[in-house]
Order: structure tokens, then sequence, then C-alpha cells
């Protein structure tokens, strides 16, 4: 949306004479390499940039206008509603200085906020929901007269990007499969988010509640593949995904009349509406399942030996086990040893310590218990969550910041924005009354790795712990201002994929995975327009070994990053993040320690004894030390880096902003680490490649 065309969505706008200072002003993205580019811009491009009304797409500078203007304008429509005082000298000057750190990449909305907020999604619909970054639903909560709500519930987040954790509770209520009755009941589905969650709703509630009647469906409504979304943006998938989910529903659930809804079945259900959600073309879609280490049939659900259909690769008969992580409530004492084998066999199980995370904010300040109600964990695992509480992030890049003192100033801005979401109710009931009570937030940090590296662990603890509280400060002041409760939590550290590449900072908690010169692999469909850019630009390209009708494009780049992930311990990593669940975040800390799976193996139960009581969640990610052809990232020397230099020409990227019709973003795409891909986007070639190289 042309956001100058709807200048009456916002009740607050910035000066035009303020914004046409930064139009022409480079913009500080990070990761340039050797051809002076950088990936930061390569993925706002590809994944933030919004296309306007007359078919450009925004650039930086004008992202930053729609979020400040969306931000401030749902402060000022709140006070306004609620009679309170607005002070619009004082609101301009904090909204200039936001917007200033926003387009140095100071601070950050997360990938949800870059896409949209100030759209008229949020605007207009008064819906935050789009702008959530997670949410946990525990099963517990299934009521035997409609059980399928909750799992609609779960579709209705997942269509709208929200990343959704789970447990398995629910196989305590002694739901029996039923076979529906012979008779026949159609529902035509609407051609809406809302029709395609409740014909979810309808087919599950077939075989979970007795005497009803066989569900079928009349897909005829839904609109073809590659039509336009309006509201939420991009391509309609058809039917297909949905059709292939109910059959798959049919079959994995109908398929045990008799049996009870046990864990297998609830995290099938689950599993099986995320890979239809994936299909049908949602940006951001994931979830965690959480089960009991008692119970050997969710310990077994990623084990192919046990469970083939789930778990296959065959393009024929996909199996949808992927589409879930799943972790293990464990307490103190837990027999780690026991998964040492899973772990290194596919990263899973993860761990989630409740009694932890129920008891302490920060596990350097005493118990509070304040989060008694917790139930679980969205994907990423960063943020404790009661059943249909969702959360909202924010995000500041620590290396942007000349000092302490500048940081600290950048907390303000970052931790207004969560708050500021949180003023917006979504169209749940249920979650509004857990929102409005907790006011959670996760104002996060990215860069940790490379900031203790460069400035060590003593400053990295001081500017935690004097960022938290200076965060609790700004939680006292605003809220009494904005006469709503402070929040429960407020601080966290989220993975950071994408929006990390923006400001070249090592992702969250993690080291990166590239070093300090290494070549970037990003993978581009053979018929989009970047690869005439590329290909004239001098870049390295190669065609795709697995994919079809896919390039490779390498980019050499030199980072500000000494070591990469495989220069550091397991134990420096798992170290790294207790002291940041320590002195930072009184939420969680989303971190996935990657390991040597030859020479570390053996430390993985000693590193989990060693830290349990000092973090709240935990994943792995077991690395081999084989190469691979067009693997993502490689290491390459000094002297290979500085070879490329002028032989790769710099990319005038106005003639992406400016030159393709029907350019849309792509949206954040669901990742748990910085090793998320680029999306292909479909598109005409540019009639011209001379006037973009310079």
């Amino acid at each position: 949306t042309n956001l100058r065309s709807n200048t009456n969505m916002f009740s607050f706008k910035l000066t035009e004479e303020f914004i046409n200072q930064y139009k022409d002003r480079e913009v500080p993205f990070g990761f340039r390499d050797a051809g002076g580019n950088a990936l930061g811009e390569l993925v706002f491009i590809r994944t933030y940039s919004r296309k306007k009304d007359d078919g450009t797409k925004e650039k930086w500078f004008e992202v930053c206008e729609r979020v400040i203007n969306g931000m401030y304008s749902i402060q000022k429509d709140h006070c306004k509603e609620n009679r309170l005082p607005w002070n619009d000298r004082k609101s301009h000057a904090s909204a200039q200085e936001a917007f200033d750190r926003m387009f140095n990449l100071k601070w950050t909305p997360p990938g949800r906020g870059l896409w949209t907020m100030g759209s008229k999604m949020v605007m207009e619909g008064k819906n935050s929901a789009a702008l959530q970054n997670c949410a946990f639903v525990s099963t517990r909560d299934l009521d035997k007269y409609d059980p399928g709500a909750l799992f609609s519930w779960v579709m209705d987040a997942l269509m709208l990007g929200v990343g959704v954790g789970f447990d398995v509770l629910g196989a305590e209520k002694d739901i029996e499969i039923l076979k529906p009755k012979a008779d026949e009941v159609t529902f035509i589905i609407p051609d809406t988010r809302e029709g395609w969650v409740e014909s979810t709703r309808v087919l599950i509630n077939s075989f979970l509640t007795p005497n009803k009647s066989t569900q079928l469906f009349d897909y005829d409504l839904i609109r073809a593949y590659g039509e336009p979304i309006k509201g939420f943006g991009g391509t309609a998938s058809g039917p297909k995904p949905l059709i292939e989910m109910h059959e798959k529903i049919r079959a994995v659930v109908g398929g045990r009349v008799g049996d009870k809804l046990d864990s297998r079945a609830i995290v099938d259900i689950v599993n099986l509406i995320g890979t239809c959600v994936v299909a049908g073309n949602v940006r951001r879609s994931a979830t965690l399942a959480m089960g009991s280490p008692e119970d050997e049939v969710f310990s077994n659900l990623k084990n192919p030996e046990v469970y083939p259909d789930r778990n296959s690769y065959d393009p024929e008969a996909p199996g949808w086990a992927w589409m879930s992580n799943n972790s293990i409530a464990a307490k103190v004492g837990t027999p780690y040893e026991n998964y040492v084998d899973l772990i290194v066999d596919n990263g899973e199980p993860g761990f989630i310590w409740l009694d932890t995370t129920r008891n302490y904010g920060r596990t350097v300040d005493a118990p509070d218990g304040k989060d008694y109600r917790v139930m679980g964990f969205n994907p990423c695992a960063e943020q404790p969550l009661e059943s249909y509480e969702l959360c909202t992030l924010v995000e500041v890049h620590m290396n942007r910041h000349e000092n302490k003192e500048d940081f600290l100033r950048t907390l303000k801005f970052a931790y207004l924005y969560g708050k500021t979401v949180t003023l917006l109710s979504t169209h749940w009931q249920q979650t509004n009354a857990i929102m409005q009570r907790n006011r959670r937030i996760g104002t996060s940090l990215t860069g940790i790795a490379s900031f203790a590296d460069t400035n060590g662990l003593p400053v990295l603890r001081q500017w935690q712990d004097e960022g938290y509280k200076k965060v609790r400060e700004y939680d006292n002041q605003y809220s009494e201002w904005l006469c709503i409760r402070e929040s429960i939590r407020a601080t966290t550290v989220k993975p950071s994929g994408s929006v990390s590449i923006l400001s070249g900072e090592t992702p969250g908690v993690h080291w990166g995975p590239g070093g300090k010169y290494f070549l970037r692999a990003i993978r581009f469909s053979t018929s989009d327009p970047m690869m005439a850019l590329f290909k004239a630009a001098g870049y390295k390209i190669e065609k795709d070994i697995v994919s079809a009708n896919t390039k490779v494009v390498y980019f050499p780049v030199k980072s500000e990053h000494d070591r990469s992930e495989k220069d550091v311990s397991l134990f420096e990593k798992i170290g790294l993040a207790a002291t940041t669940q320590k002195y930072w975040s009184d939420n969680g800390v989303s971190v996935t320690l990657s390991f040597d799976a030859e020479t570390e193996k053996q430390h993985v139960a000693s590193a989990l004894h060693m830290y349990e009581g000092q973090l709240k969640a935990v994943s792995f990610l077991p690395m081999s030390n084989s190469t691979y052809p067009q693997q993502p990232y490689t290491q390459i020397t000094r002297a290979q880096y500085e070879g490329y230099i002028g032989k790769i020409k710099t990319i005038d990227f106005n003639a992406i902003y400016d030159g393709v019709e029907g350019l849309e973003a792509i949206g954040e795409s669901y990742c748990t680490t910085d090793a998320c891909e680029l999306k292909e986007m479909k598109t005409s070639d540019l009639a011209s490649i001379d006037d973009v190289l310079v």
C-alpha cells in the first residue's frame, strides 16, 4: 500500500520536511561484499519492502516512516480514545529520534513489524495479530464438546504468520476417535481465512464428537492459484493445500477409529495444519510440540523406523513430522544421556524447564513466581507463554552503538515499540484477556556474540544489567502515562534470522556461520529479475544441483566477526546463553546449540546437567566437519576475498525499487538461526541492465 495516498490511516504523521532529509541518505546496511553491495539491502528488498500503489517498492526510509507513523498513531489513538493527555510537540520530537535510530539500524521492529506495522491491515483493522511473533496454546484446554475449536485457533494464528507452540496434555482428556455417521453434510468453504479455519474445525469435530455426519466440502469459491491476496499480501495458493490437508486428516485421524486422542494424534493434527499453511503461501509458520519425557510415543514421533509415514521424504507421499520442533518438558535431574543419540541424529528433542520458567524472570534476581500460569514456549523458545497468549518482539542491534549511553537511549524507543503493540487487541477474546493482563513484550538484543568477542564478558554483563534496569524504568514511566499495567516480562533474546542480516550482526545470542571472510550462497529462480544484474556484475553463478530452474549466486563477504560458530565450543555457547538469561532476559533466551557431532557428542549431556536451572529452554543443531557443494556459508581466506575486489561491480538497486512491475516482498520466512534462505520472486526480466551497474 502506498502510504502517501492513504495518510488518513494515521492520526500521527512525521512531517515531509523531516522525511526529506533521509531520502537520499545512504542506509548503513550490513554485510557488504567485495563489490560494495550489501546483503542487508538484498534481504530488505526481498523480504520487507512492500509494493506501493504505483508499482514501485518501498525504500528503507519509507519503511521507517510507515513503522513510526503507525507506532505513534496507535499511541495517540489510545490516548484520545481514553481521554488521556497527548502532547504533539513532545511526540514529534520522540518520533523523530525513534525514526533516526531505526534508519541507522540501532533498533528495528521484528520482521513481522517491518512487514505489517503501519499497513492497512493493522491501522484500519485495529488488529495486532499480524504484528505478533509468537503464541502458545495448551491442549489441556480442549473442549470435549468442540475440540476442533482449539485446533482451528492454531490454524488461524499460523495463517496470520504467528508461530505457535503447543503441548500434548489433551491426551489426558480421554477423547475417543469416532467414526462419523454414514449420512453426508457439505460445507461450502468461503474464500476467506476464516473459511479455511472453520472447515478444519468441523472436519476435526466429525471425528472427535459423537453423532456427527460424514463431512464433505465444496471448494469452488476459493480463488485460483496465483491471484493476489489484498489484505495480507502475496498470492493465493488455490484450494490444493486445503484439500490435501482434509484428505490427510481423514486418513491419519479417521484411520484410528476406536483409539484415544493421544500425543501422536494431537501432534499429527497440528503438523498437518502447519504443512497446509506453509503450502498455502503464508510467509512464516512454525510449531513447537512439547511432551513429557515419560511419553515414549512422543519421543519417537521423529523416528522414521517407528513412524515411517509421518517421517517420509518421498515426494509422492511426503511426511509431516518436519512441521514442528519437538521438545521435552524437563526437570532438574532429567537423564539427558538417554536423548543424546536422538539429538546427534536430528537435533531433537530440545528441553524446556517449566519450573525455572515459572519461578524466575532473570536468573540473577530472586524468584518472583510471576509466571506461575505459563504453560509452554513459542516455537523459537524465547517467550514463555500462557495458553492462548501471544507476544510481540522488538530488536536492538548492540554493535551499532557508540557507547553504553547511546545503547541505553535506544532501548527507550525499542521498548516503546513493543509496549505500543500491546495497545491493540486481537480478534480472539480469550487471547485479549491474557495479553491485557500481562502486557508481555520481548525487547531483544542481537549481535551478542560478536559484542562479547570484541568487548569481553564483563562489559557485556554491565550493558545487559544496566540495560534491563533501564527498560524497567521506561516501563514504569510509560505504563503510568498510558494508564495500563506494567509488563509482567519485558526482555528477551530472539533468534534474529533475517533481521540481523540487515545490520550485519551475529544473530541473537549465536555466533554467525561465516566468520571473518566467507562466500554466502543464495538461491534464486532462473527467472528472477535479479539474475541479470548479478551476471552482469560479475558474480559467480552456478546451476543448483538439487532444484530445477534455480541458480546459486555466491557473494564474497568480509564481516566484522572474527569467529564463526565452528570456532566456538559447545560450553562457550551455552555459557553465553546462561549469562544473557542471568543479566538481560526476564523472558527466555532462544539458543540453538550447534555442536560438532563427532568431537562434542560426549559433552551434550554434561553441558545440560551443568546449566540446568540457568536456562529456561534449549535446542540443538548437530554439525559435521564435512563440506558439501553449494552450502550456504563457505569460509574463505583474506587473499581469496581480496581476489574478488575489482571483479564484481556495484549494483544500483534503484532499478529494483523503481523498475520492476508487480514485485512484492515475500515477508519473513520462519527460521531459528541465520540459515534461512531467500525465496524466489516471479516477475518479468528487467528490460535493461546497463543503467544499474556503477
